[in-house]
């Protein structure tokens, strides 16, 4: 049964208990982070947080009410908790507030055995605004609709938000809005009857900003259930690239030749001759025999999950071994005729057996398969609806796959899949776009994408070809798996090159790329701008990179990018990647830009205490990834670590500068700085250390070489600065 009690959420013992048993007078009042919570003796409810008011009452007097103090994994809290009647169904309820995070959450216990009507809470007041919500297969979002199983995400049109979704039995739980304007939140109506002593929670986060409002609703969640966040390279997907046989990419159902084994072994053969090392390779539901054939290239259900010996003579564990690749290993729902039937408990298209999952584990385990992807999850993948099924179903699949090494991806999933991946460690990635990954999918793939990683899980955009560069833009910056299906022999090296290090490793942001807050606002009043996302790496004193993927949508194509909304105050440099031209932006500027060529691509970076911008590694689509930049700061002078993989000679490192700079090297070497006074653009190149503990990296410092009576060379080698005081001057140095 799946149960959430009270008592596992208090890990601490109660330190205040003030008991109103019997009829109480007035009201009890706790207090919270900008939010006041109170509780009257007819059942009416308030809180307001951060100027707003949400309300409603359990339709009863109260009795037994007190206020509690303590601490749960959320953090220290206030809670009203009292009990209440509906009918003859005793409940117990409370509201806690925190006072170290803008977030509220209600519980409530059904004492006996009981109908499921009169949920807790219903809102008859809360803020009535723009909103988003998340619907159907891989959660698109609507602005128009509310749909039942997402988080309802409310705002203003100056971005203060509020985000008000379950916070436990995410597969069967709803919100509802009611004919008369409340809203309710609970198991959904569909569960009939509720078991005694089952709790469900709901959880309130309140802020300025849409996207910080998401993110404190979402670490609230994984912090509540004790998930440990999946870092953006948790595993051999996340962290290198991949090559893919689903729908959309090129071998999907299609050996491609004599055999899919020789056919795979040519790809991986070809990323090789590219000077890529290939980090992991999928097979698609071709993979296994299906279906009441029994065959690999049937279309229904699972026959037996093991590997088809029409297309692997030898087994799975043999074919991986030669490969010398880890597998993704894909999975369907199972056959209404298959074997499993009579082996294993079922429940819907799937098993909820623990053994099944046992069995399934380790036949992957021992294969080489190292991620699982569980596919049709919004469809034919799940179970009957109920308060038990869903949880042994993925629990289990979660449970045994992390007994055996392997982490999770899911495939086709609904809101309630992104709610319930906060409950396992293992589950690292999520598909957000339908298949084969183009343009026509990226406001969805970034809209759902932006959901995810909210709730600490990385999007995946599906597969495409190495050769489309703006899809490759976008997968990078979503900071997830970066996966390609092409033909024999058109593997874009240069491409693959731009999103990753020739041993494979991604060179990604810190965060996925999200929508700004004014596309979500834009958006939700129907008005045509193009869609902005944007990630970062942060290597914090103010120096963040932020990464800038723009496209039309309609007949609007312009933006303006302003520092300020990306929180830099002074002078910033703004790069286009695409075009290899740049802009200096002083402090509180904006730059118009124009997209009627179509997608562009930028990245943002404020310049530091020398006045230098540095760019990082000019050969990246995130240029300042942290597989590549290992270390940067700005003191008054630039200190740079560079990695390199095994077999590389040297990087080019770019910026810009007011005038020209020096350059150092302190661990392998660095050619002198060319600066061209043209741009105010600079690079060098540097190589690593081959030896001792510096060994695989470079180390760079960077200064600017005018100053006090400083000369410096242009890159046309005329002598283009003398300096007056601390401020350059053009002209020809003189002797003075």
């Amino acid at each position: 049964m799946h149960i959430f009690r009270i008592g596992l959420v208090s890990r601490l013992a109660v330190l205040l208990i003030i008991p109103f048993a019997g009829t109480l007078v007035g009201q009890l009042t706790v207090t919270g982070l900008r939010s006041t919570a109170t509780l009257s003796a007819t059942g009416a409810w308030t809180i307001t947080a951060q100027g707003w008011n949400f309300g409603g009452t359990v339709g009863s007097a109260i009795y037994a009410s007190t206020i509690n103090s303590g601490t749960d994994n959320l953090g220290r809290y206030q809670e009203l908790a009292f009990g209440y009647a509906v009918g003859s169904s005793s409940r117990s309820a409370s509201i806690r507030v925190y006072p170290a995070r803008a977030v509220a959450l209600f519980s409530l216990t059904y004492n006996g055995y009981s109908a499921n009507v009169a949920p807790f809470p219903v809102l008859t007041t809360y803020p009535k605004l723009l909103h988003a919500t998340f619907s159907g297969e891989f959660a698109q979002p609507d602005f128009i609709n509310l749909a039942a199983d997402s988080p309802a995400v409310y705002y203003d049109a100056s971005a203060n938000a509020y985000v008000l979704s379950a916070a436990s039995d995410f597969m069967t739980s709803a919100t509802v809005w009611n004919g008369d304007g409340s809203m309710g939140t609970g198991i959904s109506s569909r569960i009939g009857w509720i078991p005694a002593g089952t709790t469900h929670q709901t959880v309130l986060a309140y802020g300025a900003g849409i996207n910080a409002t998401l993110s404190k609703w979402g670490l609230a969640l994984t912090d509540l259930s004790g998930k440990k966040r999946p870092a953006n390279n948790a595993d051999a997907l996340l962290r290198s690239i991949s090559y893919w046989t689903d729908n959309g990419a090129t071998y999907y159902y299609n050996p491609g030749g004599p055999s899919y084994t020789g056919t795979l072994q040519t790809m991986k053969g070809e990323f090789d001759k590219k000077g890529i090392r290939l980090g992991s390779m999928q097979l698609d539901s071709w993979w296994y025999p299906k279906g009441p054939t029994d065959i690999w290239s049937d279309h229904e259900g699972i026959w037996t999950y093991t590997a088809s010996t029409d297309l692997f003579p030898t087994g799975l564990a043999d074919f991986q071994a030669k490969l010398g690749t880890p597998l993704i290993a894909h999975s369907r729902w199972i056959d209404a005729n298959s074997p499993y039937r009579t082996q294993y408990l079922m429940s819907g298209d799937v098993s909820i057996d623990p053994q099944f999952w046992e069995d399934i584990g380790a036949y992957l385990q021992a294969s080489g398969v190292t991620v699982y992807e569980q596919d049709w999850l919004g469809n034919k993948a799940k179970t009957l609806y109920n308060l038990t099924d869903p949880y042994a179903y993925l629990g289990n699949m979660a449970a045994s796959m992390a007994r055996h090494g392997i982490t999770i991806q899911y495939c086709t999933p609904t809101p309630g899949h992104y709610l319930q991946s906060t409950k396992y460690d293992n589950l690292t990635t999520i598909r957000v776009s339908n298949d084969r990954f183009q343009e026509d999918r990226w406001t969805y793939f970034f809209y759902s994408g932006r959901l995810a990683s909210a709730l600490g899980v990385w999007p995946f955009t599906d597969v495409f070809m190495s050769g489309e560069t703006n899809n490759l833009i976008a997968a990078t910056i979503s900071a997830g798996p970066v996966g390609v299906g092409d033909p024999m022999g058109a593997l874009s090296q240069q491409n693959l090159l731009q999103a990753a290090r020739p041993d494979g490793v991604i060179v990604k942001p810190d965060v996925a790329a999200a929508p700004l807050d004014s596309v979500f606002i834009n958006d939700a009043q129907g008005v045509d701008v193009p869609m902005v996302v944007t990630a970062y790496t942060d290597f914090g004193a103010g120096l963040k990179a932020n990464y800038i993927f723009a496209y039309p949508r309609g007949a609007n194509k312009t933006i303006t990018i302003q520092p300020g909304s990306y929180g830099i105050i002074g002078q910033s440099y703004l790069y286009d990647y695409l075009n290899g031209t740049g802009h200096f932006l002083d402090a509180h500027a904006s730059y118009k830009l124009d997209l009627t060529s179509g997608p562009g691509y930028f990245i943002l970076m404020p310049a530091g205490k020398t006045g230098i911008a540095f760019m990082g590694d000019k050969g990246h689509f995130a240029t300042l990834g942290k597989a590549r930049i290992a270390a940067f700061a700005d003191t008054g002078k630039v200190d740079v670590t560079v990695s390199f993989t095994s077999g590389e000679k040297a990087r080019t490192l770019f910026g810009f500068s007011p005038g020209p700079v020096t350059a150092t090297a302190v661990a392998g070497s660095a050619t002198p700085a060319v600066w061209d006074p043209a741009t105010q653009m600079f690079s060098m190149t540097v190589t690593q250390a081959t030896s001792g503990t510096t060994a695989g990296t470079a180390r760079v410092r960077l200064i600017q070489s005018f100053g006090p009576g400083a000369t410096a060379t242009s890159s046309n080698g005329d002598c283009r600065y003398r300096c007056s005081g601390s401020n350059p001057v053009p002209g020809p140095v003189r002797d003075r």
